[in-house]
């Protein structure tokens, strides 16, 4: 029996704040990104295998890095 499974992620703009880059230095938007990674059976998504991380990728140079867990809005 052959099964096609594995992990996939998928990002989600959560917000776009006006702020200083860490990586250039520029005062840019960064968007704030929720990244979610699901186990999926026959390429459906079915359930998280792990937390949501949050990173900010910056308006401006396109840097990619973590976010810091205050930045992130109350659900």
């Amino acid at each position: 029996m052959f099964f096609l499974f594995g992990l996939r992620s998928k990002d989600q703009l959560v917000g776009a704040p006006v702020m200083n880059c860490e990586i250039c230095g520029w005062q840019a938007p960064q968007q704030l990104l929720r990244r979610t990674t699901k186990f999926t059976l026959f390429f459906v998504p079915l359930f998280p295998v792990k937390p949501s991380s949050y990173y900010m990728v910056c308006g401006h140079c396109q840097g990619f890095r973590k976010a810091d867990p205050r930045l992130v809005p109350a659900r």
